[in-house]
């Protein structure tokens, strides 16, 4: 009697499991897991000190999730994310160090200039994939394939592979280590941008579209929307948000790099895949990918409390996501199962 009350129990308690698996996916306990793990392994780990840092090291790999997210959406995906950084860097720092040595007491119009400028460079980009995706039917994987090397090259070409400097003082002071009550100054332009993108998606009728181009491009045009209109903002927006992203880690770093931001493709990729994002297009949920970001950079300040060699780590995270993706089956299959 008693060994079959334990069975039941254990029986239910993988019922449950199961149930909140198919309904949340598999982020809330990876989630769990790492907090557990690294709990244990460092002390520092929970404090609120660290957790913040946590959060203002997330921000860069956040905007730049939320715009790969849609791309996602709609059937595709962007790997010329890591160039979009690059190259907005490379051309703010350079516009901007111009500017001030020209005008030195003009501070804010140098950092304007140059922050416009380098997400409008970063942002070139996209419209070139929206070009190749929507008007030439191009593989979204070839197309930003080809202008990641394309923008790479170009970076590299700008500087030599040499650091850029002479940006104003105040640029970094303010969008690299500023505080506005409390909280960085990038968690702040990242919480803007994440709140436009909520509004964009779930409040307003054009937000659909990108969730019925990725289900049904063919049965969204018969349905009277402009499948190519909305995968030319897709790429933009995409390229955009990373273009911002490369100019708030270019404050951080008070450089204009064109080596940064390599690993954004694969990092993007993971968090929406880890926040059950579909490969396939048309799911997905704007506040679960902000939350796979911030696992990601849990993760990542998990290991390097743990001193885990950085090589390991991108071991860890290229594991991470085979497992999303494997766990995204199974739960499909679950789901069917459950339809049927």
């Amino acid at each position: 009697m008693a060994g079959a009350t334990v069975g039941s129990g254990s029986g239910g308690a993988a019922d449950l499991l199961r149930r909140l698996f198919v309904r949340l996916g598999i982020l809330p306990f990876l989630l769990v897991i790492a907090v557990i793990v690294f709990s244990l392994m460092s002390d520092n780990f929970l404090t609120g000190r660290n957790l913040m840092n946590v959060l203002r090291q997330s921000v860069y790999l956040t905007i730049v999730a939320v715009g790969q997210m849609l791309a996602l959406l709609t059937g595709g995906f962007d790997l010329s994310v890591g160039t979009v950084l690059a190259l907005a860097s490379v051309v703010g720092a350079l516009v901007m160090a111009s500017v001030h040595a020209a005008m030195p007491d003009a501070v804010f119009v140098a950092i304007g200039l140059g922050f416009l400028a380098g997400v409008l460079a970063g942002t070139a980009v996209g419209v070139a994939n929206a070009i190749g995706v929507a008007y030439f039917s191009v593989s979204p994987f070839m197309m930003s394939l080809g202008m990641a090397s394309v923008g790479f090259g170009i970076a590299l070409y700008l500087t030599g592979g040499v650091p850029v400097y002479g940006m104003p003082v105040e640029f970094g002071d303010v969008f690299g280590f500023g505080v506005i009550l409390g909280v960085p100054t990038p968690v702040w332009v990242a919480g803007l941008l994440i709140l436009f993108l909520w509004i964009l998606l779930y409040r307003t009728p054009y937000g659909r579209y990108f969730y019925a181009v990725g289900g049904n491009a063919k049965a969204a045009r018969l349905s009277g929307i402009d499948v190519r209109g909305t995968l030319f903002a897709t790429y933009i927006l995409c390229a955009a948000l990373a273009a911002t992203a490369g100019m708030l880690l270019t404050a951080r770093l008070d450089t204009g790099e064109a080596n940064i931001g390599a690993s954004m493709p694969l990092e993007s990729i993971a968090a929406c895949v880890i926040a059950g994002v579909s490969l396939r297009g048309g799911i997905g949920r704007l506040e679960n990918v902000v939350l796979g970001a911030l696992f990601i950079g849990l993760v990542q300040n998990g290991m390097n409390l743990a001193r885990i060699e950085s090589y390991l780590q991108t071991v860890v995270l290229g594991a991470l996501l085979i497992l999303a993706v494997v766990a995204d089956q199974v739960r499909l299959r679950y789901v069917a199962s459950a339809k049927n």
